[in-house]
């Protein structure tokens, strides 16, 4: 007989597009419950599903990460600052680092992973306000 308590595995087993749906995207992150096998401050994954004509409702300015953005499917547009991408056949991908302003707009019914490092707080766009 084992009479030593083993710690539970770390391992979660999920759906990324409904466990995505449930935190506007994101699998992994700062913003899991410590403990949950999903949480890192190193780095964030984000499933992205965009229906076309979706856009970012303002610039990320300021960026203190890096990023890596993977098309997934569909079609998707990212604007830099005097440079726009588009990721348009599966695996297409763009890199942007630290201080590299951004948005995007789904030029089609879209998913994207993205990943970026390191996970802080800070980035979320703010909704616009109300009547």
């Amino acid at each position: 007989m084992n009479d030593h308590h083993t710690p539970p595995l770390a391992v979660y087993t999920g759906k990324a597009t409904p466990d995505a749906a449930a935190d506007r995207g994101w699998l992994l992150g700062h913003f899991k419950e410590p403990g949950d096998p999903r949480h890192s401050e190193d780095v964030e994954i984000k499933w992205g599903v965009h229906p076309k004509g979706d856009e970012r409702a303002q610039w990320v300015t300021g960026e203190s990460r890096t990023a890596l953005q993977v098309l997934i499917s569909g079609r998707f547009r990212l604007e830099f600052p005097g440079r726009s991408v588009v990721l348009a056949e599966q695996g297409d991908y763009v890199v942007w680092g630290r201080g590299v302003d951004h948005s995007w707009y789904a030029e089609e019914d879209t998913v994207v992973l993205t990943v970026r490092w390191p996970s802080v707080p800070g980035y979320r766009a703010q909704p616009p306000p109300g009547p």
